[in-house]
């Protein structure tokens, strides 16, 4: 995992050391299980992991599973799988909000008996009616004077059932008139007559979450409870919590800017809409922003953690490039990604002064930048295929490629020169006949001419058919907070992803495991997809790839 530099978090660490506040650093990611991880999920987990790790301290995963309505074993297990591929291992544990139901009623029946907490009977309009604005203050609620005994029955009966899902809840007694919405006397604890995804049915009443959070931080020893900055609003009551139950040592919460990308929604419940609508293939659809939809696309944990680390750890709200997230993984794959050739609009040559019945192989790099990845040999015959894009009938100026009475030199074979050209009865091109200089083999024309244009090419004979998926952003606009939410479809990119079917591919990728990746010579980095056979997803492209639409 890439290493974390020193921040504002490590700061207040450090001073925490040397004052002697606390000893040992131990933190957590507490994903609500009613969805797929995002990439700015990673930032979140790789902060806190990175910070127990450089403390030499411990991290846990813990499960925020304390709504059964929205929550599924399948975002469980999934939660789990893309920790484990990131190299995020829980070292302090794995742990579940719902592990903690029964110290949260234990905790709420204590609040209650120091008169710090009330059954309300009011309902969810009528609440925010008397919760107040911004600019005015809240009125106390008719109930919030009941007697600690009152309190006590209603909460048990509440506990036991008898009530219908929203004719109460319980609330934390604090300040009506307080300039923060969150500490007017918010709910703690609502009815949901709604099965568990692993208590079943013992509960019919359950924890909110700034009530149960700082409870599971408490009792699991957390040291810092590390969130993006929209909690930062929330501390107080978080402190509240901690320090009305009584825990010490106490757990600090401290707020982060979430990760902004551009053209990228991070919201979960939009996600689900994308993936419930059909609008994309399930959600590890490569255009998503889902770890199992990156990973999908061919993106690594190193190139994903690298991304977040260079984005940094800040408090102040800010947007980054997609475009540093596709320089990590390029970075990454030109370095280790081994050459392969696979030709998106094939178009014939044959090569007339060559034998028919003859095969010959000429040897290229798997990777120019890694000499211990050795050559391979690839096959040279008669008929060949080149790409469409590398043959111009009319070409432009300083075209270099094939064109007619022009030589080429076909990558690591002979130099070529176009003859003739065969169209069909619509006037496409469909066979460009050459003859090859056959002295030429790998090296210069032996006359000392030179010869500008390379192109790659297959043998006809020795190569196979596959499918290339193009994607591109899935949205049109590159700050998605400009955007209203309600109009999230409006804003959905309809070339984002384009099939192209029939492709010449190198026989080798025939055996190309699932999730393997190459770098297709002039082209960009592939991947083979995991679901659909024969299939290679495009991860991003060269620095200045060509061709340009492809």
């Amino acid at each position: 995992m890439s290493e974390v530099t020193s921040n504002f978090i490590h700061d207040i660490i450090d001073e925490d050391l040397a004052a002697g506040v606390v000893e040992e650093i131990h933190t957590r990611f507490p994903p609500e299980p009613n969805g797929y991880l995002h990439i700015g999920s990673a930032k979140a987990i790789w902060i806190n992991v990175e910070t127990a790790r450089k403390y030499g301290g411990k991290f846990n995963l813990r499960y925020d599973d304390t709504n059964p309505a929205k929550e599924d074993n399948e975002y469980v297990r999934s939660i789990h799988e893309d920790l484990t591929w990131l190299g995020a291992t829980p070292t302090g544990g794995i742990f579940y909000g719902s592990d903690y139901f029964d110290k949260c009623y234990e905790f709420a029946v204590q609040l209650i008996k120091d008169g710090k907490a009330y059954v309300c009977d009011l309902s969810a309009d009528e609440m925010r009616e008397y919760r107040g604005t911004l600019t005015e203050p809240g009125k106390n609620s008719p109930y919030r004077d009941r007697s600690v005994e009152e309190n006590l029955d209603l909460f048990e009966r509440m506990k036991n059932g008898e009530f219908p899902d929203g004719s109460h809840t319980l609330r934390a007694k604090i300040d009506m008139a307080s300039p923060n919405i969150n500490m007017r006397d918010p709910a703690i604890y609502r009815i949901l007559h709604t099965s568990h995804h692993r208590q079943g049915n013992k509960w019919c009443i359950y924890p909110l979450y700034d009530y149960a959070h700082p409870i599971q931080d408490a009792l699991e020893g957390i040291t810092y409870s590390l969130c993006s900055l929209e909690f930062e609003n929330h501390r107080p009551l978080y402190e509240w919590v901690v320090n009305n139950i009584g825990f010490d040592p106490k757990p600090k919460q401290r707020e982060f800017a979430r990760l902004n990308v551009t053209y990228t929604v991070m919201s979960k419940r939009y996600l689900r809409y994308l993936v419930e609508n059909n609008l994309v293939d399930g959600w590890d659809d490569p255009r998503m922003p889902t770890l199992c939809g990156l990973r999908r696309r061919g993106y690594t944990p190193d190139s994903i953690l690298d991304f977040v680390s260079r984005a940094g750890v800040a408090k102040a709200y800010s947007v980054v490039d997609i475009e540093l997230l596709e320089h990590c993984i390029r970075e990454e794959l030109n370095a280790k990604a081994q050459r392969r050739i696979c030709i998106t609009s094939p178009i014939k040559v044959v090569v007339t002064n060559y034998p028919e019945d003859k095969t010959e192989y000429f040897e290229v790099s798997n990777n120019p930048n890694d000499e211990t990845a050795g050559k391979r040999k690839v096959a040279f015959t008669r008929e060949l295929y080149i790409d469409a894009d590398d043959f111009a009938e009319v070409p432009p100026p300083k075209f270099f490629r094939m064109k007619p009475e022009g030589e080429v030199r076909l990558m690591g074979a002979y130099i070529v020169k176009c003859n003739e050209i065969v169209k069909d009865e619509n006037g496409k091109v469909v066979e460009i006949r050459c003859t090859a200089d056959l002295e030429s083999g790998c090296g210069n024309p032996v006359d000392g001419r030179k010869v500008k244009g390379t192109i790659h090419w297959l043998s006809a004979d020795h190569c196979y058919d596959a499918n290339v998926m193009i994607y591109d952003k899935l949205f049109t606009i590159p700050n998605i907070t400009e955007m209203p939410q309600e109009e999230y479809n409006n804003y959905l990119n309809a070339d984002s992803l384009r099939k192209i079917e029939s492709c010449k591919v190198e026989p080798a990728l025939a055996e190309a495991a699932p999730g393997e990746k190459f770098q297709f010579v002039r082209n960009g980095y592939y991947c083979k997809d995991t679901k659909n056979p024969n299939t290679f997803n495009k991860i991003v492209g060269l620095k200045d790839s060509f061709p340009k639409n492809v």
